[in-house]
């Protein structure tokens, strides 16, 4: 096992309401909450963009004039850090997380490895949302490889079950990657959960040599998890796209409070936290 740990900062997810939560949206405040979030010890930045215009900062963008800007401002911000782009599309067309990596040209980006029925279910007995299909069938990741290929993007593997790990381990024997990097999903109500006893699990098949890490989506129930992945050897991710509860089950205020905790559960296993230069080794 590595004794360095990676930390990554998810600063804001997809769809989450600035109104409602403290989740960074503008120029300025996604470069003021990765500063945050680098000073506490993160070294990669996963972001998700959304829309600058006013009120309409609860949804996405692929503009890629705001990808730039976003990815510029942090990086003026916190020397050497890695960026790490969403790329989810729930459908087949994926034109504008192409563009966003061209024009940013990350040093990571997810690809989300396998399709999965995305579902909740309310506790009246009805769906939280209609039923969808999150489409990432085998052509629509080739197409997003061979681009990552382009701009010299590490492709971040983001598994949500057990046969999605299985298929990143063919991806690489038929040619489509070389290094692999896993990203195990837990807490999505239709994926796995965020459940400890599933690491050993998933780490037997993945392919020896391979960095991974765990992002574990909920409110306290993912520290425990978090946790068994520190002492396991895997990397660490939080932040307000993942959860808004710290480890006592208080709300935290911003991105740094995440990760200045999950720091404190990395030291508690044994663990010292890379530096930016440090990750880049371990990573890219």
């Amino acid at each position: 096992m590595n004794n360095k740990v990676v930390i990554t900062c998810a600063l804001t997810g997809v769809l989450t309401d600035p109104k409602q939560h403290p989740v960074p949206v503008t120029v300025s405040e996604m470069a003021q909450s990765a500063k945050e979030a680098y000073d506490a010890g993160a070294s990669i930045m996963h972001i998700h963009f959304r829309n600058q215009r006013p009120g309409k900062g609860h949804l996405p963008s692929w503009e890629p004039e705001v990808i730039v800007a976003i990815s510029d401002a942090i990086r003026e911000l916190c020397p050497g850090v890695i960026l790490n782009y969403t790329t989810g599309t729930i459908t087949r067309d994926q034109s504008g997380p192409i563009a966003c990596i061209k024009a940013g040209k990350p040093e990571i980006a997810a690809c989300n490895a396998g399709s999965l029925n995305y579902l909740k279910a309310k506790s009246d007995g009805s769906w939280a949302w209609p039923p969808m299909l999150f489409q990432n069938p085998v052509e629509k990741i080739a197409e997003l490889l061979e681009v990552m290929k382009s701009t010299g993007t590490r492709a971040e593997f983001e598994c949500f079950d057990l046969g999605i790990v299985r298929s990143v381990g063919m991806y690489q024997q038929v040619g489509m990657v070389d290094k692999l990097d896993y990203n195990f999903v837990m807490g999505v109500a239709s994926g796995m959960p965020a459940d400890a006893e599933l690491l050993p699990i998933l780490l037997k098949y993945i392919k020896p040599g391979a960095s991974w890490q765990t992002t574990l989506i909920g409110r306290q129930e993912i520290w425990p998890v978090h946790q068994a992945t520190a002492e396991l050897g895997g990397h660490l991710r939080t932040g307000l796209e993942d959860t808004f509860y710290l480890p006592s089950g208080e709300r935290a205020s911003g991105n740094g409070q995440l990760i200045e905790s999950l720091v404190g559960i990395a030291e508690q296993a044994g663990r010292t936290i890379a530096s930016p230069e440090e990750a880049r080794a371990l990573v890219l």
